[in-house]
């Protein structure tokens, strides 16, 4: 396994950055906050999760120089989590990393979404990430620059046709990414996609991820290994670098080469 791959990879522009992570409490997002710890940032994180956000903090703070900063934070709040982003730069200064994580892929059948359904999904998917952008953009203006990542999905390039309203959310993303890339672009802040695979995560595990689905997934990749929020955890790292500092309105897909 590569140095990469084993986390070793140093990006010392990231030292004491100011990193703020939607949905860092579990799965993709508790190793995106572990890994920018790991890089020695600064990092809040907003969960609903309580018990697997404080756990998680208690472990890192053992491991890590700086502990990672948990705010419990319901991201269709939007006023809970403008308030969440103001703490954040309260304690460690203006946000220089901006990591729209956090996402529900619960399935879906079109006969049964209602109008409060479609509403809520898109209230988790795709409404807190225009509004965390919105609250960051002068921070990091005052910085001089910034790089905001969102998490997208290879569902709707896959024509995945179980969670239409999740879909939906997730291709108006990458349109959100592209015309934020634009605006934002004369201050130095850097918008782009970062689309996983089908990372195998312990709720994919609990809740969908049978040996035929399993089967399904290595028939698609062109490489043959299980996609793990580390591989995710990586690109991520890089986008918030420096190394990528003329890389926006960009879609990175990590998925193994299925798409």
């Amino acid at each position: 396994m590569s140095d990469q791959l084993m986390g070793r990879t140093r990006y010392p522009c990231l030292k004491d950055k100011s990193v703020f992570i939607t949905g860092g409490g579990a799965g993709i997002g508790a190793v995106l906050v572990e890994r920018f710890c790991q890089q020695g940032a600064q990092v809040t994180f907003v969960d609903i999760d309580d018990a697997s956000s404080v756990a998680l903090c208690d472990r890192l703070a053992k491991q890590y120089d700086l502990k990672p900063r948990f705010i419990h934070c319901d991201i269709r709040d939007v006023a809970a989590l403008q308030a969440a982003i103001a703490q954040t730069q309260a304690t460690q200064g203006d946000i220089s990393v901006l990591i729209n994580n956090a996402a529900d892929d619960t399935r879906h059948e079109v006969a049964d979404v209602s109008v409060e359904y479609w509403d809520d999904r898109m209230a988790i998917n795709l409404r807190p990430c225009f509004f965390t952008a919105q609250a960051v953009e002068p921070q990091m203006r005052r910085r001089g620059g910034g790089s905001i990542i969102n998490l997208g999905s290879i569902s709707w390039h896959i024509k995945q046709a179980c969670m239409p309203a999740y879909t939906t959310a997730k291709a108006g993303l990458e349109g959100l990414t592209r015309t934020l890339a634009k605006q934002f672009g004369k201050h130095h802040i850097r918008v782009n996609t970062l689309i996983p695979g089908w990372v195998i995560t312990e709720r994919q595990l609990s809740h969908w991820l049978t040996p035929e689905m399993l089967q399904e997934i290595q028939d698609n990749q062109c490489l043959k290994d299980s996609l793990t929020p580390d591989d995710i955890a990586n690109a991520a790292l890089f986008l918030a670098s420096d190394e990528s500092a003329m890389l926006t309105a960009q879609t990175l897909i990590v998925d193994g080469g299925w798409i």
